[in-house]
């Protein structure tokens, strides 16, 4: 198939710290929901990255995760409205599954995870970028969600959890500054909701003008007016699997 057919689908790439809401926010959306983090390598896979001056694994390096294959699904269901994607398991680092992601007529699907950013420019170069958002907001409020929720679902050892927790808290700004840069727009939940409303309503991508305030870069700037994001069909069973994100 030749790379540079005309795709009948497009996506919306949610990107954002772990814990920010980005599975959340897309099963408010409305639309068919790709999880990123289903394509991240398995616990024993020799390239996966360390956490400097430590033995735990990195898993919010990039190189946890594999972007070939996530690419591969994204451009699939552009181009075909449905693909085979892995089911994994956090807790157990692994495969446990393989589904069929069928979004049938749709012409707008979103594909979240906090590796979302790093796909924007392939994604872009494709012809299958509708937006790319990056979610943000304060720190600690990320800190608590993102415990809390890892707890309830034991996904690791509580002191891992706790240490990756205050590693991210710590990094979440420069987090958030390097997924802007590689083309993922920062922005609240509700403006969120709003740009995916406009795609999926046909309208272009916006571009931002100008530098990001200081209130915008804190996640304390009132919040753009938008129109609700629009109701899909009963999506299939594949595409309501519960599976929060990292």
């Amino acid at each position: 198939m030749s790379p540079h057919r005309t795709a009948s689908a497009h996506v919306v790439l949610l990107a954002g710290p772990s814990g920010s809401g980005k599975s959340s926010l897309a099963a408010r959306a409305g639309l068919p929901v790709l999880r990123l983090d289903d394509f991240y390598k398995e616990g024993d896979d020799p390239t996966l990255p360390l956490v400097a001056g430590s033995s735990d694994i990195d898993w919010d390096s990039a190189l946890s995760w594999d972007a070939d294959a996530a690419v591969a699904a994204i451009l699939e269901l552009c181009r075909t409205g449905r693909t085979t994607v892995p089911v994994y398991s956090i807790s157990t680092s692994s495969v446990v599954d393989t589904e069929t992601l069928d979004i049938g007529r749709t012409q707008l699907f979103v594909a979240e995870g906090i590796f979302a950013a790093d796909v924007v420019a392939r994604c872009e170069e494709l012809g299958v970028l509708a937006d790319a958002l990056c979610l943000r907001g304060r720190p600690s409020t990320t800190f608590r969600r993102r415990l809390l929720r890892d707890l309830r679902e034991g996904r690791k050892s509580v002191a891992f959890l706790l240490r990756r927790g205050w590693r991210l808290m710590r990094a979440e700004r420069g987090i958030v500054d390097r997924q802007t840069a590689l083309g993922a727009y920062p922005c609240a939940k509700a403006e969120a909701l709003g740009r995916i409303a406009n795609a999926a309503a046909g309208g272009t991508r916006p571009r931002r003008t100008g530098t990001v305030t200081a209130a915008e870069a804190t996640g304390t700037a009132a919040p753009a007016k938008t129109i609700g994001a629009p109701r899909a069909t009963d999506p299939s069973p594949s595409v309501r699997r519960a599976n929060s994100g990292r």
